[in-house]
């Protein structure tokens, strides 16, 4: 273990920025925040600025430095976690984004994934390992270069160029010189042959997308790139870029065949090691991606994720305004010993594995004359629950590993009750460690194993401690109940805004 390390970490999430500064031990030293603006310009478009998420990196560094009372010079390297399949396209003569980035909760290609589905879909799922959705970068690139004037120029002339935001940040940080993309979020944007590891062609060509824009698929772990002094104050080794899920797989520990890890964030992801081969199976609903790439050599892992369950708590804040901070839907919901009937889809945007509805619609059902804030508030944590387990028992029947054991990270891993329910509804031990920061957490591990800071994965990952433990408690019988009862909601979401009306996409 090299003493005296400094790793700075770029934790690029869906609503924010996170800068962190971690030492050798992989204790965080300091850490800076901020959220940066979304724009919905329509009900089916989420939108961010790529500028404003540079400036909002560049802030948060600042002030993680200035906290931990260092100069740019005494970072060791750098790690960069990111929001996944998040489209941004760029002119590589100005360096400039030619609209705003189309973020991977939009659905404005909806319409087109079903009409390429009956054409391409079992095609594309078999090499890319994903079902033909909205969330896919290629169908955010064919419509910008429709939609947007002048940016199907710019690509018949060679001008533009994509990435997702570790590409992005990667471009502001080297100064333009470095156009790469890590081989996790590579995987994760519907373009990816993860057979041939290359830019899949055939699919890309078909939607007229020039391979020309891509970038270079790199290493999760290696020499990214380096820093351009002018930017940044120095030059310092850019030593990891992993997509944010990928990340806390592997700092969570789940580094062998079938280790389970979920975080929820702004949704809730469910992702399982499954070795150095591909299990691609279409008729799952999961998605089969690159778990990271280090020194040449690729991991695997099969996901299930549901879109929008953080974002269905902050909607209990937000939108209803029953509780005041995200951390109060605990109390509120341990205030009744269940949920009244009241059930909760949080299908804000969509219903993702194993569906893949982009017309689902979030729906209440069994509200009676003696529902209260506490059911709603219960029943929307239970929901949560109910979307993993949606995708629990395909993700054992594909793997061959049953999942007895599933280690947790994120911030509503902090919410206890949430955790019980995880545990009583999948069956099995939930454990948390002390660190639930595993998104940013992995990143720094990786971006140390590539300097040396740590000679081996399991140097760096003895770092780690088990918090807390949560089993099962529930009755079978009762789990299973309530389980059909969320089956039969999910029914009457499901296909919702294709129905017309007020208000119908």
């Amino acid at each position: 273990m090299k003493s005296s390390a400094r790793i700075l970490v770029i934790d690029a999430g869906t609503t924010g920025i996170r800068a962190l500064i971690y030492d050798e031990t992989a204790q965080i030293l300091a850490q800076a925040y901020t959220e940066f603006p979304q724009y919905h310009p329509l009900p089916d478009r989420v939108e961010q600025d790529a500028d404003e998420i540079w400036g909002a990196a560049e802030a948060m560094i600042k002030q993680a430095l200035a906290t931990a009372a260092l100069h740019p010079g005494d970072i060791t390297a750098i790690g960069i976690t990111n929001q996944r399949a998040t489209t941004i396209l760029w002119d590589v003569r100005t360096g400039q984004p030619v609209t705003r980035a189309i973020v991977w909760q939009d659905t404005r290609t909806a319409d087109r994934a079903v009409e390429l589905e009956g054409i391409w879909g079992d095609r594309v799922y078999s090499r890319t390992g994903w079902a033909i959705a909205p969330v896919y970068s290629s169908l955010s690139i064919e419509w910008v270069i429709a939609n947007v004037a002048g940016v199907r120029e710019l690509a018949e002339a060679g001008h533009l160029r994509f990435g997702t935001i570790d590409s992005w940040l990667i471009h502001k940080l080297t100064a333009g010189r470095t156009h790469v993309i890590s081989a996790s979020n590579a995987s994760v944007t519907g373009s990816y042959d993860l057979l041939t590891s290359q830019w899949y062609s055939p699919w890309l060509e078909s939607l007229g997308i020039p391979l020309g824009i891509f970038p270079e698929v790199c290493d999760d772990s290696g020499e990214l790139g380096v820093t351009d002094v002018a930017v940044f104050g120095a030059a310092v080794p850019i030593g990891s870029a992993i997509a944010d899920q990928h990340s806390a797989l592997f700092a969570q520990g789940c580094v062998e065949p079938g280790a389970v890890k979920c975080t929820h964030g702004t949704g809730t992801f469910l992702d399982m090691t499954i070795g150095t081969t591909p299990v691609i199976d279409p008729a799952s609903g999961l998605t089969s991606q690159i778990a990271w790439r280090r020194r040449g050599e690729t991991i695997y892992a099969l996901e299930g994720y549901a879109g929008s369950t953080g974002a269905a708590v902050q909607w209990l804040r937000d939108g209803m305004k029953i509780i005041t901070t995200s951390a109060q839907s605990e109390d509120l919901a341990r205030s009744v010993p269940h949920n009244g009937g009241v059930y909760v889809v949080p299908a804000l945007t969509g219903l993702s594995a194993p569906y893949w509805d982009s017309y689902a619609r979030g729906t209440i059902l069994g509200i009676s004359p003696g529902t209260t804030r506490g059911h709603l508030a219960r029943a929307t944590l239970e929901g949560i629950v109910f979307s993993v387990r949606d995708f629990v028992d395909a993700m054992s029947a594909v793997s061959g590993h049953s999942i007895t054991r599933i280690a947790v990270d994120g911030g509503a891993s902090k919410n206890n009750l949430l955790m019980q329910l995880q545990a009583d509804h999948l069956d099995a031990l939930v454990e948390r460690p002390r660190n639930t920061e595993a998104t940013s957490l992995g990143a720094a591990l990786l971006a140390g194993l590539a300097v040396g800071v740590w000679a081996t994965p399991a140097e760096a990952l003895s770092t780690q401690e088990i918090e807390a433990r949560f089993q099962p408690q529930i009755d079978p019988q009762v789990r299973d109940d309530q389980y059909r009862t969320w089956k039969r909601a999910v029914e009457r979401a499901r296909g919702w805004a294709r129905g017309g009306g007020l208000g119908a996409e």
